[in-house]
């Protein structure tokens, strides 16, 4: 994933109906102001204009997938770097839905980058697996020595809502992380439908939604760690807080979205004072 993920030409759907979109973003800090000075995409992959709620230092992107579903074949490629000093907050305007594969595999590639002293954060809304979805999904955070991340997945297997399961189906997972060229964090995993993890204490201990949240930046204080620790948590789920030097892993194991998204954003907003200095203001496309 290294390098540019955009090619000149623009990729049209197959006969199949796949579609195979990029986009490509990127932030400079000019004059004390965080600007989009890239951004290039082919395929059904568009960011709305720049938006500044917390003032001009922080610049937040909404990407938007206007098909509104994944299906199987489609591939995604997301790319976006922060220029020294710049920060950026990247989100979407609601779930992320996979629908089933028919027989084929859908993908996404992201690529985070930041330079000397810039910051970036990756809060997309939740994705959602339709039964029999086939996905596989590649996460690269790459950092200068001095620079920080914050970023977040849930996952949610089934329509619970809908009384659906996810009985078919498979997910492959893959994130790395870097920072001043040295690998903090690697993780790789599959959750087959019906298989060993699906039940087991070493995977989704039969939960049906898993959130990860992935912080770089300080070597946090004790106290900031118990009070992630004390978060309020939904009945029956597991909520576990590691750090590894400057490096902060949340995981939240339960079966409601609604919870899972609500506990994030709360951990998000105990943790970006800490790394970034600011407060944990929740984008209002959250709210809509």
């Amino acid at each position: 994933m290294h390098g540019d993920l955009l090619s000149d030409k623009a990729v049209l759907p197959g006969a199949h109906g796949a579609w195979q979109a990029q986009l490509c973003l990127g932030f400079a800090l000019h004059d004390g102001v965080s600007r989009l000075v890239e951004r290039r995409h082919s395929g059904p992959l568009r960011v709305q204009k720049p938006l500044y709620p917390e003032g001009e230092k922080v610049c937040h992107a909404i990407i938007i997938h206007p098909p509104g579903g994944v299906v199987g074949g489609d591939q995604l490629a997301v790319q976006a770097h922060a220029d020294d000093g710049a920060q950026a907050l990247l989100s979407s305007p609601g779930a992320a839905k996979w629908y089933r594969a028919n027989g084929q595999v859908s993908r996404q590639q992201v690529l985070l980058k930041a330079g000397i002293g810039a910051a970036i954060e990756w809060l997309p809304q939740e994705s959602i697996f339709f039964n029999q979805a086939c996905v596989e999904l590649d996460h690269e955070v790459e950092l200068a020595h001095d620079a920080s991340y914050i970023g977040f997945d849930i996952v949610c297997l089934g329509r619970s809502a809908a009384g659906e399961q996810f009985n078919s189906g498979r997910i492959r997972v893959c994130t790395q992380i870097r920072r001043g060229g040295k690998l903090l964090w690697w993780e790789q995993g599959e959750l087959t439908a019906g298989g060993a993890l699906m039940d087991s204490t070493l995977g989704m201990a039969g939960h049906s939604v898993c959130a990860t949240l992935i912080a770089v930046g300080a070597v946090l204080p004790a106290t900031l760690l118990a009070a992630l620790r004390e978060l309020a948590q939904p009945a029956g789920a597991l909520l576990g807080v590691t750090q590894i030097k400057a490096l902060v892993v949340v995981r939240l194991l339960c079966s409601d979205s609604e919870a899972a998204r609500r506990l994030m954003l709360q951990a998000w907003q105990l943790l970006r004072p800490a790394l970034l200095g600011r407060p944990g203001i929740v984008p209002r496309i959250w709210n809509t």
